[in-house]
């Protein structure tokens, strides 16, 4: 069986992670062969030779580089894989000319995300409305995100991310980490994730300085970069920015993730977040946002807490609580990672693909 992947670059977010654990896990199957095309010069991902993977860099000139659709079209006829997975929407909308003429079967596998209010004039939704009736599959890594795009029973798959517990393996001890970072409180409350539009990160900071206008033993991490970086940073207050740390973007984002006692993500939307699988697989008490597919990864109160959207005030009272009580925020770490271990591991995902592929081909 032989499958082209599509993306549109391999930088280390949640669906380019998802993508190269699944060519992982088929690179030990037996008459798997992956190939991928990637649309961009960024690629994080710098192991995928070792597994023998061939990449296609296909580099759009412009934004409406239409030379794009025929480089694609040759790259599968000269291939003829079974199936193409597109794992981004543009890319999906690339794919269509090689799937129709060559009657290849598509898995249409972009939907990472739940938005609350999909609006029509949104790209996205423009995309899967114009790419949905040419799939054979419609994947999302949320069931979420398949009820918000409306996906057609006979057509959607929930393919959840999986956990590779390699990655906790090896990690610095936590006091070096925080001699790196200068961190000298009793405790780390931490987030990771970009500075972008979809995050909310205002929530966070200030459920932050809420909490530290009533103690002063704990230091915040946000870690990330992105478009609005700075400005989230001017939201604090001068008297509370020896508690805050903003390293960056960071490559081995384990090793501070393993300083947290609490793990927190504040977001407008969301599929199933790597973040928070991280915060469980080392077994850190989750506060999240209850929307998209939080609630698939996070059971309030036993793994943790889902709290309403831009609700500093909520987020500030269970920060506290879990302060307070370590024997609940213990056996909420330890629930998450029961839950991780047991449901959302590489094996069960690798699995689910291929049975996915296998039935297409039926």
């Amino acid at each position: 069986m032989k499958i082209l992947h599509l993306i549109d670059s391999l930088s280390s977010g949640g669906k380019e992670r998802q993508l190269v654990e699944v060519l992982k896990f088929f690179s030990r199957q037996n008459e798997i062969y992956c190939h991928l095309v990637v649309m961009s010069d960024d690629i994080h991902y710098t192991y995928l030779d070792d597994l023998g993977i061939k990449i296609y860099k296909v580099l759009r000139k412009s934004k409406k580089d239409i030379s794009v659709f025929l480089t694609l079209y040759r790259i599968a006829k000269e291939l003829n894989p079974k199936i193409i997975h597109s794992w981004s929407s543009m890319c999906s909308v690339y794919a269509l000319p090689a799937v129709k003429i060559l009657g290849i079967k598509f898995v249409n596998g972009f939907l990472r995300n739940a938005p609350p209010n999909l609006k029509v004039t949104d790209k996205e939704w423009i995309r899967a409305k114009l790419t949905f009736p040419f799939s054979d599959i419609i994947a999302a890594n949320s069931i979420a995100g398949l009820k918000t795009y409306k996906v057609p029973a006979n057509k959607s798959v929930c393919l959840h991310n999986g956990f590779d517990f390699a990655r906790i393996e090896g990690l610095d001890a936590i006091e070096t980490v925080r001699k790196r970072f200068d961190i000298k409180t009793r405790h780390v409350v931490g987030m990771v994730a970009t500075f972008s539009e979809n995050k909310d990160y205002k929530t966070f900071i200030d459920a932050a300085q809420l909490v530290l206008e009533k103690r002063k033993d704990v230091t915040f991490m946000a870690i990330g970069d992105g478009d609005y970086f700075e400005a989230i940073k001017k939201r604090i207050k001068p008297e509370f920015l020896d508690n805050f740390r903003f390293p960056g973007k960071q490559k081995r984002v384990l090793n501070i993730v393993n300083t947290f006692d609490i793990g927190v993500l504040t977001t407008f939307t969301e599929g199933i977040s790597n973040s928070i699988m991280e915060y469980m697989a080392l077994k850190k008490p989750v506060i999240t946002t209850d929307c998209g597919g939080n609630r698939e990864l996070v059971e309030d109160e036993r793994t943790g807490f889902l709290v309403k959207p831009e609700s500093p005030l909520q987020i500030a009272d269970k920060i506290l609580l879990l302060m307070k009580n370590k024997v609940l925020a213990e056996k909420l770490g330890q629930n998450g990672y029961e839950k991780l271990k047991n449901e959302f591991n590489l094996e069960n995902m690798g699995k689910n693909f291929l049975q996915l592929y296998n039935r297409l081909l039926m």
